[in-house]
């Protein structure tokens, strides 16, 4: 068994959840803020049989987009001392990060 951990855009979620659902597939979302942007992310704990996985990586993949975003400047905390405000600098936001991870034991109860 797998422990799938997908960080999707909030902008995703629905699209995502549905999709999982769509295809069979339970989940746990919980809301999560990113590091960098401070933007926000919805992160999926998924429970899986080892031969689901890539099924489950697919329909991630084909649910969620990856999109620019200009971004004014850095969060003040990570400019440092003496850090200099920047131009706005286009970035990439969106898709998923997945993680899986094996599970030595499940249980229901």
């Amino acid at each position: 068994m797998k422990l799938i951990i997908a960080i999707i855009h909030e902008r995703d979620r629905q699209k995502v959840g549905d999709a999982l659902l769509q295809a069979g597939h339970k989940f746990t979302n919980i809301a999560t803020t990113g590091g960098f942007l401070r933007d926000g992310n919805c992160t999926l704990l998924i429970g899986a049989d080892d031969d689901q996985v890539d099924e489950i990586i697919g329909v991630i993949r084909e649910s969620s987009c990856t999109r620019e975003h200009y971004v004014n400047q850095p969060p003040v905390d990570a400019l440092g001392a003496g850090g200099m405000l920047m131009n706005p600098v286009k970035v990439t936001v969106g898709g998923a990060i997945i993680f899986v991870v094996d599970v030595e034991r499940f249980e229901r109860v």
